[in-house]
């Protein structure tokens, strides 16, 4: 049994994919979590589950589809989100600028590599190990480049600040 958090892309973002708290608990508990904590309304769940993040995903994504909801879930462990803070690239970053995007997968080489950092600024960011350390210079809502990045992976990000907390409530 682990304890992990689960991250759902583009939920109650603008009035789409809506999907109350409530609802993504009774999804989580139908599908064997335990323990299920929902963290903001922008799906952030910790849980405790048996079995892989792979196939946690999976059937999470399984049953939100079949609510008519076709959402990318990503499933972290506690281990892995602690690894994530602790690999940050910056200390000193605003949390409200800064957010790390979990991705769905290893992102493809080639685009990692063909990243035009210089066009970005100053916006910045570092590919770490399925994540992007995003830092969002003038505002996530003001961005220039980074929100238009394509890595051939599903994205999810977070603030600073829910990373934290998402990394506290698993551990």
């Amino acid at each position: 049994m682990s304890r992990s958090a689960v991250l759902l892309r583009g939920v109650n973002v603008g009035g789409h994919n809506r999907l109350p708290m409530a609802d993504l608990r009774a999804v989580l508990e139908g599908v064997g979590c335990r323990r299920v904590q929902t963290y903001l309304q922008s799906g952030n769940a910790v849980v405790e589950h048996d079995g892989t993040t792979g196939e946690l995903e999976r059937v999470v994504h399984e049953a939100l589809t079949a609510r008519g909801l076709p959402v990318a879930v990503m499933v972290r462990t506690g281990e892995e989100i602690a690894r994530v803070v602790e690999a940050s690239p910056w200390s000193d970053l605003d949390p409200k600028l800064f957010h790390v995007g979990f991705l769905s997968g290893e992102p493809d080489a080639a685009k990692v590599a063909a990243i035009d950092h210089a066009a970005l600024l100053p916006e910045r960011v570092v590919v770490g190990e399925r994540v992007l350390y995003l830092d969002y210079a003038a505002g996530a809502g003001r961005s220039r480049g980074l929100d238009r990045l394509r890595l051939g992976v599903e994205v999810t990000a977070r603030n600073w600040r829910t990373v934290q907390a998402l990394r506290d409530l698993t551990a």
